[in-house]
């Protein structure tokens, strides 16, 4: 890739990469953990709500006194983006709402955006891309997260003449966590709240991961940004090792892939709780199929895993990094100005489903809460049902009763049609037909 050759070159002419970061939490933490030993790469400022916080993160992090003291601290990010020594932003909040509006912010400002916030980008990640080419900068998905992670899976398949079969990554799935809440989701993790709260873990965050709201917003940006699809009724989540990702991941292999060209989520455990082995848990993989026979008998040649049809392999990635890899994506913006994934369609969306028998004048209390999960759909099914995006549903009230199980539409809940976010969102759905 030779990021690390240009940025050398940057260093070498004394104008090094700056960077402003909004949000200190645990991937901002792990982003500026970095900092110190990436020589052209600085902080120029960090926004947090809790400037003091963001400080303490960054001595937690490793930084000396000197460093910090020459990096600026406030809670007004806006302003901080206006600023002429920024080049890029990292917009790491994870607030969908707050997200498309700092990403509009930084736009206008001429400045490139890395969206760590995959909430803001499923929401509206096609109309903001727009308007970033338009404005000549660069918005992009956030490397080390494994959206981005997947699609370099995706590209360099496409790029080799291999047709995709499927991609996405792994997690530990089973179907009851979809009703987990906040109050319950320590049992899952097999920790209790005592142990999570002295670890400082945020149970609506880490409720998220686990109720499958995370893998549908993840999937979506997948494919937003290859033109993948999901499948029809959304994630399967079929148990699946690393050996057998060509055998379960192929056309028409009932419970597993509904089509070619899929987003999918592997589950490291089976249904009944037995551990799946060579899992995949924190990884992941793209699917793909030999396009002629001299390709698959050079897949025999040369020790390739496959089904038993030899056509269709799988390659993976067993890890990601989170925020100690995001360095690829502002060097790939800042040096090459171009995304390490970008939307550039609206296939996917993440519909609020309801984890119970939810009544009229309740309200929403949004990603990983106790009344919704976002389930994965294609995108042009949640524009026929109505369907109420994720990244919109907190502090919503309902107006009428939602049984468990269904998705809470537009109808459902009284919302206010004069928010940004919200209008944003429909101008993003009235631009881009659902592919």
């Amino acid at each position: 890739m030779n990021l690390y050759r240009l940025l050398q070159k940057r260093a070498a002419s004394g104008r090094p990469v700056r960077v402003g970061l909004i949000g200190a939490g645990k991937f901002g933490s792990m982003f500026l953990s970095q900092v110190p030993t990436t020589p052209g790469l600085e902080v120029a400022a960090i926004a947090d709500l809790a400037p003091d916080r963001a400080r303490e993160a960054c001595r937690r992090v490793g930084w000396d006194e000197a460093r910090i003291a020459a990096t600026r601290f406030t809670d007004d990010a806006m302003a901080m983006m206006a600023s002429p020594d920024v080049e890029v932003v990292v917009e790491a909040t994870g607030h969908a709402p707050a997200g498309v509006a700092h990403a509009r912010r930084a736009i206008r400002e001429g400045k490139h955006i890395v969206m760590v916030n995959v909430e803001a980008d499923v929401l509206a990640g096609p109309l903001l891309a727009r308007e970033a080419a338009q404005a000549g900068t660069v918005y992009t998905m956030a490397y080390g997260d494994q959206p981005a992670l997947i699609c370099e899976l995706v590209d360099w398949a496409r790029a080799c003449g291999f047709g995709v079969i499927a991609a996405g990554k792994g997690t530990k799935y089973m179907p009851e966590y979809h009703a987990s809440t906040p109050d319950t989701v320590w049992g899952f993790y097999g920790l209790t709240p005592e142990q999570a709260r002295l670890g400082g873990m945020n149970p609506q965050m880490f409720n998220s991961f686990l109720d499958g709201t995370k893998s549908g917003i993840e999937m979506a940006a997948v494919a937003n940004a290859t033109g993948l699809t999901p499948a029809p009724d959304g994630l399967v989540f079929p148990p699946c090792g690393t050996h057998e990702l060509a055998d379960v991941l192929r056309p028409g292999n009932a419970g597993a892939l509904h089509h070619a060209g899929q987003v999918e989520v592997i589950s490291s455990v089976h249904r009944d709780g037995s551990q799946v082995a060579n899992d995949l848990r924190w990884g992941v993989y793209v699917a793909f199929e030999a396009p002629n026979d001299y390709a698959v008998r050079c897949f025999q040649e040369y020790g390739v895993v496959t089904d038993p049809s030899g056509r269709i392999s799988a390659l993976y990635r067993p890890f990601h990094l989170i925020g100690l890899e995001l360095n690829v994506s502002i060097l790939s913006a800042a040096l090459r100005g171009e995304p390490t994934g970008v939307a550039d369609g609206f296939r996917g969306d993440v519909v609020s489903t309801a984890k119970r028998n939810l009544r009229a004048g309740e309200i929403l209390d949004g990603e990983g809460g106790a009344c919704v999960w976002g389930k994965l759909a294609p995108a042009a099914e949640s524009l026929r049902i109505g369907g109420l995006p994720i990244g919109l549903a907190n502090r919503v009230p309902l107006i009428r009763d939602v049984p468990a199980g269904q998705a809470v539409t537009w109808d459902d809940v009284r919302i206010d049609t004069t928010d940004e976010a919200y209008r944003y969102r429909r101008s993003m759905e009235a631009a881009f037909p659902a592919g």
